[in-house]
């Protein structure tokens, strides 16, 4: 598979600091000014630089270098911020802004914008991702057998797709998920089994879904969460376009606090697509965030089973590491789903906190797999 050499956003280093209690005044102003002073002079110099550069972090985009044989030299910027949407609303939980483009040297190109925003007092809850995507898709197998050449197809795609929640009561949300999807310039080899298969999707199309999702949600912090529970499930349909389908899938995690300041977290996931689902709708297995090493698409099929528990830990100051094991599998019905049919995913990574106020970390993740599978992977906040 691709392998890859990421450089991203450590010419400057992020720092974690202590949280301190806004100082008090006495009737003369002075006593608090002096311990102030104390406070300030008491931080170390990592922790003063780390101060400054935290701050520039909230302002510059971190740049992000990588290579791999079939993309050459990729160039880009990543931003990344949590903030709070009011200052009037103190009870919302903070809102998420992250935005990414990379060009390469070979003609990739992809840009992406994802959001949780946060309104009124968490009654409201919207969760976006607004995607451009030109690059080859590296497709093993439409099923679950990994192949010693995987093909290479070029997609080009417009996504922009999400969910609007709303707070019925206590945790539980309901809403409207959305999805407006936009595939074309799809070219294939002559001997590709897309063409040979006749697969479904080989002309692209426009297709747009509506459905209804419901969630629950306990986590005391959505980007790096230490306890809590998580539940999203999602069904959305699309009934008009080139392609008559539907697809359906849950999301279900769970965070225990474990000894001080780590974290025992697990995921369990599963997506079902039926009716005339093309190619580029199927569920896929691999990513950044589950089954870390495949690559996201290499394999894809009507039903997708994949969970995953990683140890969080602290280890000094801004600085942390994680390690996880994983299982997933494709298959094109529930019924065919295996013990001797799961994928193998593992690895460990490294943690930086950038924003101690949100306590947000930079994530740099080595994913592997049996037979050669390999990843390595830069984002903000935890994979789960």
């Amino acid at each position: 598979m691709k392998k890859f050499l990421i450089i991203a956003g450590l010419s400057i280093s992020f720092g974690q600091l202590s949280a301190q209690t806004p100082s008090g005044k006495d009737s003369l102003g002075k006593e608090s000014a002096a311990k102030d002073t104390v406070k300030k002079d008491s931080l170390s110099g990592f922790d003063k630089f780390n101060k400054k550069a935290e701050h520039l972090f909230t302002i510059l985009p971190v740049p992000i270098y990588s290579y791999s044989p079939e993309a050459g030299n990729i160039f880009g910027l990543a931003k990344f911020n949590v903030l709070n949407l009011s200052k009037k609303d103190t009870i919302s939980k903070p809102s998420k802004l992250s935005e990414v483009v990379t060009v390469s040297t070979l003609g990739r190109i992809n840009a992406s914008i994802a959001t949780t925003l946060v309104f009124d007092k968490n009654k409201y809850l919207v969760i976006s991702y607004l995607n451009y995507k030109k690059e080859p898709e590296y497709i093993w197998d439409i099923g679950n057998t990994i192949t010693n050449d995987p093909e290479q197809d070029v997609v080009e795609r417009f996504v922009f797709a999400g969910t609007a929640l709303r707070k019925i009561k206590g945790e539980f949300y309901l809403g409207v998920p959305f999805d407006l999807s936009d595939y074309f310039g799809i070219q294939t080899d002559s001997n590709s089994f897309l063409v040979t298969d006749s697969v479904t999707g080989l002309s692209g199309g426009t297709s747009f879904g509506l459905g209804v999702a419901a969630a629950y949600d306990t986590r005391d912090n959505r980007y790096n969460p230490h306890h809590g529970s998580f539940l999203l499930s999602t069904a959305v349909f699309y009934p008009v376009g080139p392609y008559s389908f539907s697809k359906y899938a849950i999301d279900l995690r769970k965070y225990l606090p474990w000894a001080k300041d780590n974290v025992l977290a697990g995921q369990v996931t599963s997506s079902y697509a039926t009716g005339n689902v093309p190619f580029y709708e199927l569920p896929e297995m691999g990513g950044s965030s589950q089954m870390r090493g495949y690559y996201q698409g290499g394999l894809r099929d009507n039903v997708l089973v994949d969970a995953q528990v990683e140890l969080r830990i602290h280890v000094w100051n801004i600085f942390g590491v994680a390690g996880w094991f994983g299982v997933g599998q494709v298959q094109n019905t529930y019924s065919q789903v295996a013990w001797d049919q799961f994928h193998l995913s593992y690895g460990p990574g490294l943690r930086i906190m950038v924003d101690s106020k949100h306590q947000t970390n930079l994530r740099f993740d080595f994913g592997f797999g049996p037979n050669g599978i390999k990843g390595f992977y830069v984002d903000f906040g935890e994979a789960f």
